[in-house]
């Protein structure tokens, strides 16, 4: 019976990440930016949660990669671009966008596309297990979280111009299916020699969230991108 109802945890955990996504979708589409945030972060947290329990329980199996897929496409694709969509929604467009104002908010599916890509080129890459290759799409929903609700009135004043808002969702598009090695947070150990890297960036995250609060979230994935790029010319 225990093995019976043990394999079953890491499932049940992804379906609350899934639950907690629905929620996030929900609170972006009616941009509440705060709270959807906040079911990220929840689903984040229970992503975390439903690998470290597959890992200790040893209850793998093809239907919780499948469903952890799907469930990571709607907290992490689905849920960042409505928040991106609810935005464009909100902005200032100059006189001359008139006619794309009704179509440009929908580009922020672009997310979702690429989030989903990048989760398909995850299960097939055998390169990522110890490290990503690719922007990972829980790290790409934090930033639109943090950056739309910690920055709200300047994104939707007239100095932002919506296209600056399409470069970055076009930026981060790529970023997810890139080339560009990441590294993972999944410690082997607590050694300090074998996880500097992980444990300076966790520090750092730690202070910039002290620091900037909900802001803390964007600037934290802004500073993983750029630590795994230095990381990554090293080598």
């Amino acid at each position: 019976m225990a093995n019976h109802i043990t394999r079953h945890i890491p499932n049940a955990l992804t379906c609350l990440n899934l639950f907690s996504g629905c929620v996030a979708s929900v609170m972006a589409f009616e941009a509440r930016y705060d709270m959807a945030l906040l079911f990220i972060a929840i689903s984040a947290l229970f992503d975390f949660l439903d690998g470290l329990a597959a890992r200790v329980l040893h209850a793998y199996s093809d239907i919780g990669k499948d469903l952890d897929s799907l469930s990571d496409d709607v907290s992490f694709g689905v849920a960042p671009s409505l928040i991106v969509f609810s935005l464009f929604k909100e902005m200032h467009y100059p006189a001359y966008m008139a006619s794309v104002v009704a179509w440009l908010p929908y580009l922020a599916f672009l997310i979702a596309v690429f989030s989903a890509l990048r989760l398909a080129k995850f299960n097939n890459d055998t390169r990522q297990t110890s490290s990503f290759i690719g922007l990972p799409v829980p790290a790409n929903a934090l930033f639109w979280g943090s950056l739309v609700a910690g920055f709200h009135p300047f994104l939707i004043n007239a100095m932002f111009h919506p296209l600056y808002l399409l470069i970055l969702v076009c930026l981060f598009s790529w970023l997810l299916v890139s080339e560009i090695p990441m590294f993972s947070l999944k410690f082997k150990n607590l050694s300090w020699k074998d996880n500097k890297v992980s444990f300076c960036f966790l520090i750092l995250s730690a202070c910039l969230l002290v620091l900037l609060q909900v802001r803390g979230f964007a600037a934290s994935i802004i500073c993983y991108i750029l630590i795994s790029l230095g990381t990554c010319r090293k080598k």
